[in-house]
């Protein structure tokens, strides 16, 4: 079989991916040089076979490779992988292969330090459909999580288009058409767009938001990007930061937490923050403990400005966020020729925030090796930079955050305890959202003073409160800034009424109890939201453009609710 030697990188990967001959294809990253990202077509009744042998179709030379490792066959629209007696197997989603096992899209293939991920073409471009928001955000939220997993570039565009609706309509069909069949193009509100650009790099996602937001004669149109690693490795503070800047709020002067400022309203976090002002005039190294979006950023920021530090610099490096190849690099700097791109010696993070604070997010993440370096720099307080020689003294308080159990990590071997007891000599817990119900409201409010539309604020109905108090909140405060943030666009920055929310809030909230009430909610938002149709639709005379801007919503979002409640046939 001839083998597939196309490659690309992130920059030209806009040219067109989409294979002619296949609707099914895979996304090949990682293994060397030769797989620096590239495109295989999967033909009905062709195997490909994944090995280490230049016999095999895709070749992945690396020592944890089987000369013939895995092969993936279709028949028809039956797409399958089957691991070939490899020494180190084969996973699907981070499962591992135990026999033939058959693939849908989306699914990622696990060879050595290889990933693919199975795709499919099957719907033509012109059929190509806009994904709703709900689609987005769980599409968004597996794609994050893969680019966390394999150290993959991500993407993501927030454009925002006004004029007339016939007009923005043929725009978004023109930039469906240009865009590749991994990426998705989702409704973020009324005339907002959101592009999810899997395997693209900042200048591919530049050069895909430029595009995006060159409309024809009688539109307007900007664009706000965000790209993974660069702009943070959480789904809250990718959208934050594309939003940021579509709005044109430049990032760096926006507070330092993606939650924004202190809002304390429960005794919980009033014994935080007390624990945060007496720790905050010593030098002693601070961790700060709870689940992923409590405010741990926040508990550390406040300990440096109530710190005598507080004059110098507050700096933030998420951990989670770099390779195992940068980590270092960027937490002491480099010397010139260090390495391949190294073009410069550049200081690190421990350089830059002499006289002041370094946060470091995530520890847990670190290197084993990594950590050996740090606990070396804690304890002589001096640098040394990659490639280097010479030791740089260092004036700097070290404040850092985990959501995980570092006692643990300690007894599997994946953190060093004489770290783990540098680091831990005054630790403050953060509680969960759900365990301070007290703040839920009051950050609420808060985040749409923040996040409305300059020259108003948007009100909260008491049945969107009800709601949320009844809600677990597993992202704790910073999911509730991503509602807030949603529904603040959905609403148009008016009132935010229950059908603004994201589903998973409601079908969460009525899996969680049988009682009658939460139940009850969710129907009361169908027949609301039902109501708001026919009203329009009625007071426009079935125009569906009319109706839509009376609605404050998209044409695409109208014919979608008109399915949802039968209403194709008015």
């Amino acid at each position: 079989m001839k083998r597939h030697e196309r490659t690309t990188t992130s920059a030209e990967a806009y040219v067109d991916e989409r294979p002619s001959e296949s609707s099914w294809y895979l996304i090949v990253s990682g293994g060397g040089s030769e797989m620096s990202s590239r495109v295989v077509p999967i033909h009905d009744t062709i195997e490909l076979t994944f090995g280490r042998v230049d016999a095999c179709e895709i070749k992945v030379d690396h020592e944890s490779v089987s000369r013939r490792h895995a092969r993936v066959r279709r028949r028809a629209d039956h797409v399958q992988v089957e691991d070939l007696g490899s020494r180190n197997g084969t996973l699907v989603n981070g499962a591992a292969v135990t026999g033939p096992r058959r693939l849908a899209a989306g699914d990622v293939i696990a060879i050595g330090p290889a990933t693919a991920i199975v795709a499919t073409s099957t719907v033509a471009k012109r059929t190509r459909q806009v994904a709703t928001v709900n689609e987005f955000e769980d599409r968004f939220d597996a794609e994050v999580d893969r680019a966390v997993r394999y150290q993959r570039p991500l993407g993501l565009v927030m454009l925002r288009i006004e004029g007339p609706v016939d007009l923005m309509t043929e725009h978004v069909e023109t930039l469906l058409g240009q865009l590749r069949r991994m990426d998705v193009v989702a409704e973020y509100g009324a005339e907002e767009l959101a592009l999810v650009l899997p395997e693209s790099d900042r200048e591919a996602t530049l050069s895909v938001a430029r595009r995006s937001a060159a409309v024809p004669v009688g539109l307007t149109a900007r664009a706000g990007t965000a790209s993974f690693p660069e702009d943070g490795s959480h789904v809250g503070e990718l959208i934050g930061m594309a939003r940021d800047r579509l709005r044109g709020v430049d990032p760096e002067s926006r507070p330092a937490s993606t939650i924004g400022h202190v809002v304390v309203a429960d005794p919980l976090m009033e014994q935080v923050m007390a624990l945060a002002k007496r720790v905050a005039p010593s030098g002693i190294t601070v961790l700060v403990a709870g689940e992923t979006g409590v405010g741990k950023e926040v508990v550390a920021e406040s300990v440096h400005r109530l710190s005598p530090r507080r004059a110098g610099p507050f700096v933030r490096l998420n951990c989670a966020s770099l390779s195992e190849t940068l980590v270092e690099s960027e937490l002491f700097g480099h010397e010139k020729g260090a390495f391949t791109g190294a073009i410069s010696a550049k200081p690190g993070f421990f350089e830059a925030a002499s006289t002041g604070t370094l946060f470091l997010d995530e520890i847990g993440e670190l290197p084993v090796s990594t950590q050996a370096k740090l606990l070396r720099v804690l304890e002589q307080r001096k640098v040394v930079r990659v490639g280097g020689t010479q030791e740089t003294p260092v004036d700097v308080r070290l404040v850092c955050a985990t959501n995980r159990d570092l006692e643990s990590e300690v007894t599997r071997g994946r953190f060093r305890q004489d770290l783990y007891f540098r680091i831990s000599a005054f630790v403050i817990p953060v509680p969960p959202l759900r365990d301070r119900r007290t703040e839920i409201e009051p950050l609420a409010l808060h985040f749409a003073r923040e996040l409305s539309p300059p020259g108003r604020t948007a009100a909260i109905s008491p049945e969107v409160l009800e709601v949320f108090d009844a809600y677990a909140w597993p992202g704790n405060v910073r999911e509730l800034r991503n509602v807030i943030e949603r529904a603040v666009v959905m609403s148009g920055g008016t009132r935010i009424e229950p059908h603004h929310l994201p589903d998973r809030l409601l079908e969460k909230l009525a899996l969680a109890s049988t009682s009658a009430p939460q139940i009850d909610v969710r129907q009361r938002v169908a027949d609301v939201e039902r109501e708001s149709v026919l009203d329009a639709l009625e007071a426009t005379h079935n125009n569906q453009t009319k109706a839509a801007k009376k609605l404050g919503i998209s044409r695409f979002a109208l014919i979608r609710m008109m399915e949802k409640h039968d209403l194709k046939k008015r």
